[in-house]
């Protein structure tokens, strides 16, 4: 028991997001809205939406009554929503809380309910976005980046990005042996080959400027400064058309020149932080190049401003 009240207490004290909603529900709890958050919560993956709580910080535990019988409530979750659902009833010295453990919809299937795709908005719930379900429903088509390019030959990878890639992987797998494979078992081992063909995945990370604007000339991030938002031109721009092992230290460091420093006290301390995060700009661009579908026309634009 101690246990289940010590992950009460660690989930009170944390954030509430996509992932993790509060609702008092001391009396009683609409179940037709019960359905709808958890559709929600499973569309972004899965969480917890516990009741019996409050939803601001610092939180508290106000006792639910909603809900009586579990088993009559589980089954009406499974049956509007067809997934698998667990439910925790905690008696807490302060009152009685709810915990509904949703699960992640299926890949490639968002979860619908009244006619409408659910995703949490702030502290509601609204319809999903046509972008957003675009995504989902991309997730159980095929990779198109493991796909052969048809026409691209091992003569269209850049030989510095594959010394770089090399580099990198043996940094990362600590593997020494790496040095002495040849580029095509490499690039095999790494999938971006296969029976001798380069995929798309390989254009993407290691082709040359040619061979992108040959087979995919939508693989080009473009890099633009401005020094407000209301600015229309642009103070610096820099297009890569390469592949990504052969422009990201340059993308970083071109961002890196207006890095302000901002100042912050704590106690008797004044610390020095960077405007930008290197770890967080360098994922978030990461993400945008591997996560993007290169079916579709259109460059990554990265725009910075102060």
């Amino acid at each position: 028991m101690n246990a289940i009240l010590n992950k009460l207490r660690e989930w009170m004290e944390g954030k509430e997001d996509e992932h993790l909603e509060f609702k008092e529900a001391k009396n009683r709890f609409d179940f037709e809205e019960l359905v709808k958050y958890c559709a929600a919560i499973a569309n972004e993956g899965g969480g917890k939406l516990i009741l019996g709580v409050t939803n601001k910080r610092p939180r508290r535990v106000v006792d639910c009554r909603a809900f009586e019988s579990l088993e009559r409530t589980k089954a009406g979750l499974t049956e509007r929503l067809h997934l698998r659902f667990e439910i925790d009833e905690i008696e807490h010295p302060d009152g009685r809380v709810l915990v509904f453990h949703v699960p992640s919809r299926p890949i490639g299937m968002p979860i619908q309910y009244r006619g409408s795709y659910w995703m949490r908005a702030g502290e509601g719930l609204v319809p999903m976005t046509p972008d957003r379900l675009k995504r989902i429903f991309d997730e159980a088509g095929p990779d198109f980046s493991a796909e052969i390019c048809a026409h691209a030959a091992l003569s269209d990878i850049d030989p510095t990005a594959i010394q770089r890639f090399r580099a990198m992987w043996q940094r990362k797998s600590g593997n020494e042996a790496l040095d002495k494979v040849t580029d095509e078992r490499l690039l095999a081992d790494a999938e971006l080959v296969v029976d001798g063909r380069l995929t798309y995945a390989a254009l993407i990370l290691l082709g040359t400027r040619q061979a992108l604007g040959k087979y995919l000339a939508q693989a080009e991030v473009i890099f633009e400064y401005r020094s407000s938002e209301a600015s229309i031109p642009s103070q610096q721009r820099k297009e890569y058309r390469q592949g990504f092992f052969l422009f990201d230290e340059d993308l970083w460091n071109t961002i890196n020149l207006r890095n302000d420093i901002q100042h912050y006290q704590d106690g008797l301390f004044i610390w020095d932080i960077s405007t930008f995060n290197e770890m967080v700009i360098r994922e978030a661009i990461l993400n945008a190049v591997s996560h993007r579908d290169y079916r579709l026309g259109g460059s990554i634009f990265v725009r910075q401003f102060p």
